[in-house]
Parts: C-alpha cells; sequence; structure tokens
C-alpha cells in the first residue's frame, strides 16, 4: 500500500508545475530600476490624484490588487502605545493609471512651496526693475536686478529639487510583464 501511494504521488506530481506571477517592472531609459511582485509593497500616486501606500496581493489581467491596512497607535491602561490595525480597504488599479512611485510628500517645511514663492518674488522684482529703468534709468539698481535673477534662479533649483517621486513619462516607464500560459497574440 505504501508502494502504491508512493509511485501515484510520484506520477502525479510529474504533471503539476510552478509557474511565477505576472509582476510589473519600473524601467528608466530601458534598463530595469525596481520590479514590483505579489507579496511587496507599493507606494504611488495615481492621476486623479489619490495616493496608495499598500500591500500587493495579486497583479492580473493588467491590474495590481492592492490592500491596504489602517493602523493607529492605542493607548493601554499601562500608559504605553501598541500599534493596532483597525482595518484594511482592497483596492484594484490597472497599471496605466499611476502617475508617479515613491513617498508621499512629507509635512513640515514644503520646499517646493518656497521655491515657488522666491521664483514668483523673484520675477515680479525683476519685472519691476527693468519698469524702472525704461521709465527712469537714474534710479535703477544693477544690485537690486541681480539680486532679483539671483533670488528667481534660487527659486527655481528649489522647485525642481523637491520630492516629486519618481514621475511615469518620457524617461521612466512601467511595464506590465504577463506570465500566464494562456496568451493571447
Amino acid at each position: 500500500m505504501r508502494l502504491f501511494l508512493l509511485f501515484f504521488c510520484f506520477y502525479f506530481t510529474n504533471f503539476a508545475y510552478a509557474q511565477n506571477a505576472d509582476f510589473i517592472v519600473l524601467k528608466k531609459n530601458g534598463k530595469t530600476v525596481n520590479s514590483y511582485f505579489t507579496g511587496t509593497n507599493i507606494a504611488f500616486s495615481t492621476h486623479t490624484g489619490a495616493y496608495v501606500d499598500a500591500y500587493i496581493y495579486g497583479i492580473k489581467n493588467d491590474s495590481l490588487f492592492l490592500q491596504e491596512f489602517i493602523i493607529q497607535q492605542v493607548p493601554t491602561h499601562l500608559g504605553v502605545f501598541i500599534i493596532d490595525t483597525l482595518g484594511s480597504y482592497h483596492y484594484k488599479y490597472h497599471y496605466s493609471q499611476i502617475k508617479a512611485l515613491g513617498p508621499k510628500p512629507q509635512r513640515g517645511f514644503n520646499v517646493n512651496g518656497s521655491g515657488a514663492s522666491l521664483l514668483g518674488g523673484g520675477i515680479l522684482l525683476t519685472l519691476a526693475n527693468a519698469v524702472v529703468w525704461l521709465v527712469d534709468r537714474d534710479k535703477f539698481s544693477k544690485g537690486l536686478m541681480l539680486g532679483s535673477v539671483g533670488l528667481a534662479s534660487a527659486g527655481y533649483l528649489m522647485t525642481k529639487s523637491g520630492n516629486k517621486g519618481i514621475t511615469i513619462g518620457n524617461k521612466y516607464k512601467i511595464i506590465y510583464m504577463n506570465m500566464s500560459l494562456d496568451k493571447k497574440m
């Protein structure tokens, strides 16, 4: 009986096969930067403005099946805090809906906002100084003109250096890798 069971197990395991699940690849100029598989976390922003930081529990038919957990610190009667999971949400996104990958912009000092203020103020001062140069050249100040151009340049650099995540577009592309056997051509 044991010999028959052993033969039965080995015979039918030859017909079983393992297969990798579908996955998503992030490429920069044709080179792979990162891969997202079932069982990993992903953080991204969509074209509609939604931010999702979730666990991938499935990738199938060009879609990401995500589960986002709601966690909260809860005080205990001993005066310490524990992290408790309140619940979870399930989402489904098509991979083409991803606009930018990466963490959510941080709270606190906003480099992009400060840079935009400096850029706008520098441009305004430069234009005002140009008007003074056109109207009354005796009151024109080269130092003020150079300072306002410097402020506008610093503001421009600050807006470009802010953390916006990896924006999907010309440099970065997301590619869906279909690993199923029933491929349609």
